[in-house]
């Protein structure tokens, strides 16, 4: 038996990873899947779960899907659990995005307070789902594209005996960008972390690098595509020229910030990007509920999140056939990347084979600009990840202090307090 159990299986997202394992069933047999939610989850899991089953009936393959609402029976002899869990739901990342919108900030769910608030609830839960597995299917692979993706990963590396690996569709879209932009099959090497990467080589075929080409088209106004969510990107050029490495397209938060913010802060009829995602959800599930639907909506490519799934179906493949492709992956350190702590997760790109994720070696960080912004943001993570884990509040306060999107002096205290008030039903560790 290889049994898949998928942990917030009611996400619009799901049928992208069923339509992976329909095609990689030749590689990968699979037996089961599970998909697992709450109860507040009924709907959507139940819909994506008759989904599902037509796609797989279509396809003729022998996999059974079950739904259900009984989380041990979905890890009871699973090979690999996938967690794509929102805790709170859409409506509480509208909130976080409010909040930040009220106090003139970037209202993002992965960076900034946003992004912080959303760990805060995660980490308790990811905690929780750990224990289970370490018991009841202590071999499995915890497969986690929860966001934020790093700080969920380093939670489980730092504070769990749960082998995991954890995966970003950004540096996937943007390694397909850039191939689309050369018009030819290229190896990218990413470091950093989560949201915080940037491109330091492109090797094609023959070993040749492209990384200087790529940045001067770059300047001169040439595009790649990029996450939905992040829309068009337009950097300085000295700035680019400078780095001589390609950020993501998340850095614009902090390059381009009061760009960001403006585009936010000047709207009339300012709409958070939760908001937005609520109502592509809505029309994606109307489709879901078709009896007569039974491959992946092409509208599921606006949600943002655009091959996070396949990538989840590709790195399974890759550890269960011991493949040793290349992926790029969020892992432990190790030396990884020198400027960094050992025991930090990074994103990087590594060899993936059955024993997991073994990183490249990152040359030394040389341009300032990007070590030193790198550092900041791995500290603000270190103290995310103790405030989540251990109700800290001084290292909460610390976190977001140091944070480049967040307002500073009293006001961050303010601002924690609220984040706190509005979020108390998910956060056991400030009781």
């Amino acid at each position: 038996m290889l049994k898949i159990a998928i942990i917030g299986g009611g996400s619009s997202y799901t049928p992208e990873i069923v339509e992976g394992f329909i095609n990689r069933y030749h590689e990968l047999p699979i037996t089961d899947i599970f998909l697992f939610d709450i109860e507040d989850g009924r709907y959507k899991v139940e819909t994506v779960g008759a989904f599902a089953k037509r796609m797989i009936q279509k396809s003729g393959l022998p996999i059974n899907l079950t739904v259900t609402f009984n989380r041990t029976e979905a890890l009871e002899g699973a090979s690999f659990v996938c967690s794509q869990m929102r805790i709170g739901m859409i409506p509480a990342r509208i909130k976080d995005e409010r909040l930040g919108h009220k106090y003139g900030m970037i209202g993002q769910e992965t960076n900034g307070i946003g992004g912080f608030a959303k760990a805060m609830r995660t980490i308790p839960v990811t905690l929780d789902l750990c224990r289970d597995i370490e018991k009841i299917c202590p071999d499995a692979w915890l497969i986690n594209f929860t966001n934020p993706s790093g700080i969920i990963t380093e939670t489980v590396l730092k504070h769990t005996n749960v082998k995991v690996i954890g995966l970003c569709n950004v540096p996937v879209i943007t390694q397909y960008g850039i191939e689309e932009l050369l018009g030819e099959k290229v190896q990218v090497q990413f470091a950093g972390i989560n949201h915080f990467i940037h491109a330091f080589h492109i090797w094609d075929s023959k070993g040749k690098d492209h990384i200087k080409e790529v940045i001067n088209r770059m300047c001169e106004g040439d595009d790649f595509e990029l996450p939905k969510n992040l829309g068009k990107v337009v950097w300085v050029p000295e700035q680019l020229k400078q780095l001589g490495a390609i950020p993501c397209g998340y850095h614009q938060y902090y390059y381009l910030q009061d760009d960001s913010e403006h585009k936010e802060m000047d709207s009339e009829n300012f709409v958070t990007r939760g908001e937005e995602v609520q109502e592509i959800e809505k029309e994606l599930f109307n489709l879901y509920e078709d009896i007569n639907l039974d491959v992946k909506p092409k509208q599921l490519e606006e949600r943002g999140g655009a091959y996070y799934s396949d990538a989840a179906c590709e790195l399974i493949n890759g550890i269960y056939n011991n493949k040793g492709i290349l992926m790029h992956v969020n892992t432990r350190n190790n030396g990884t990347i020198s400027e960094l702590p050992f025991d930090c997760a990074v994103e990087v790109t590594s060899l993936i084979t059955s024993s997991g994720a073994h990183p490249l070696n990152v040359a030394p960080i040389e341009n300032p600009a990007i070590r030193g912004t790198l550092q900041l943001q791995k500290a603000f993570e270190e103290l995310t990840v103790k405030a989540g884990v251990e109700g800290d509040y001084g290292a909460a306060l610390q976190a977001l202090t140091i944070n480049p999107l967040v307002r500073k002096g009293s006001i961050t205290k303010t601002i924690l307090d609220e984040m706190i008030e509005i979020n108390k039903e998910y956060l056991p560790q400030f009781k």
